[in-house]
């Protein structure tokens, strides 16, 4: 969904959404993965490539593909990553960094189940008018997002 800062705390937070069902996950995450995840949504390439790009460059030099990203598991208020490769490998990595790569390589992005159980939250649905574009709804579904946000702090999450 994207990237926004948690008020009053200036917390930066990652929202990602289930893609088949009304789920969101929202992840705290630091200011540089921040900014790096919300360059990447926005399409926007930096004078000199930051550790994403970075990474993503050796990783091609290497002939190599990143296949998924996973946010594997919860534990004690922390999220943990996976990024997996054509060839199997599997590396472990905060889901911050995980998500940026993924975004640059166009990998998708799947949260375990047991951890969308512990940590995903659900939005209330407004009900959608009658010709409403879909421009609009997403409109929606940010502004919900925003609301949200102005309201959760760590501690709802355990």
């Amino acid at each position: 969904m994207g990237v926004r800062v948690e008020m009053p705390s200036n917390n930066p937070i990652v929202l990602l959404r289930e893609r088949e069902g009304g789920r969101y996950l929202p992840i705290w995450i630091g200011a540089v993965e921040a900014t790096s995840i919300a360059y990447a949504q926005q399409g926007i390439t930096p004078p000199r490539p930051l550790t994403h790009d970075l990474l993503r460059d050796v990783i091609s030099a290497l002939g190599a593909a990143v296949t998924q990203v996973r946010i594997t598991d919860l534990s004690d208020g922390v999220f943990f990553a996976v990024v997996a490769f054509a060839d199997g490998t599997e590396v472990s990595a905060r889901p911050s960094d995980a998500i940026a790569l993924a975004l640059r390589t166009g990998a998708p992005i799947v949260g375990a189940e047991t951890v969308l159980d512990e940590a995903g939250i659900e939005l209330p649905d407004e009900d959608e008018g009658e010709g409403e574009t879909g421009r609009a709804a997403a409109e929606d579904e940010v502004q919900q997002f925003r609301e949200f946000l102005d309201h959760v702090s760590p501690e709802d999450f355990g």
